[in-house]
């Protein structure tokens, strides 16, 4: 089973340190060198992989620091980022596969937070940058409500209610307050805001969660629910999309109560 070990950089962002057990290491999201410089220390295995999820630099800041300690570091990214990822070696397309050690590397094309954004799939655990947080997804820099919708509800969400989600920040507990928000009667949002909320205090990561749990509390993979078009002032006449829009809206300006 794939390893996967949350490396917290910057002020909220996450890199994930990958180990598949065939001796070569991947990192997703080089946000900044030194915090992956320091879990690599603590290994002996070689990196050889780099999987960035866009083109933003807390993602892909520190890609060329390590690039140099690691000389033949493959670094991958979607093939319209070309020139906008640091040290890109690897130009992916849609659904296209790769080997990395001894695992099979699936990439999914999902645009909105940017043009250029993929996500990552290895046996039982997808990483999805900025496009699926826990319990929220990115704003939309690039992209329409339309197209992020579609990656969220059209290519993420079969992968299936069994798959680990790592994200690219730790934005649960802000997500949850804001889920609640607009859909007050769910149980599933407040056991997992006060699940969330207990493991920050202790200092633990919420990543790495079932899909599943998305489908029960994520606002937007939720539009169809009565309770969330009510909040949003917008009848089942309404379309997904339009749902998903004023969600966002909403999530934009949202301040959660003190």
């Amino acid at each position: 089973m794939l390893e996967v070990t949350p490396i917290a950089c910057l002020q909220d962002n996450y890199a994930y340190l990958l180990d598949d057990g065939s001796g070569e290491l991947a990192v997703v999201d080089v946000s900044e060198a030194g915090p992956v410089r320091d879990a690599l220390k603590r290994t002996q295995r070689k990196l050889t992989a780099v999987f960035a999820t866009h083109h933003h630099h807390d993602h892909v800041g520190g890609n060329e620091e390590i690039a140099g300690e690691h000389p033949g570091l493959r670094i991958h990214g979607y093939e319209s980022d070309r020139g906008r990822i640091p040290g890109q070696t690897d130009f992916l397309r849609d659904g296209q596969t790769l080997t990395w050690g001894k695992s099979e590397v699936r990439a999914l094309h999902i645009p909105g937070h940017t043009m250029g954004a993929v996500a990552y799939v290895l046996g039982d655990a997808v990483f999805t940058g900025d496009t699926l947080f826990l319990a929220g997804c990115g704003r939309l820099f690039e992209g329409t409500p339309a197209m992020m919708h579609r990656s969220l509800n059209d290519v993420l969400v079969p992968l299936g209610g069994g798959v680990r989600v790592f994200c690219g920040h730790e934005y649960t507990v802000g997500n949850l307050t804001f889920a609640a928000s607009v859909e007050p009667d769910n149980l599933a949002v407040r056991e997992r805001l006060e699940k969330s909320r207990a493991a920050r205090s202790k200092g633990e990561p919420t990543v790495g969660s079932a899909l599943a749990e998305e489908l029960a509390t994520n606002p937007f993979v939720r539009c169809k629910s009565p309770a969330i078009r009510d909040s949003m002032k917008l009848d089942d006449r309404a379309s997904d999309v339009e749902v998903f829009a004023a969600l966002r809206k909403a999530k934009d300006s949202f301040r959660a109560p003190k």
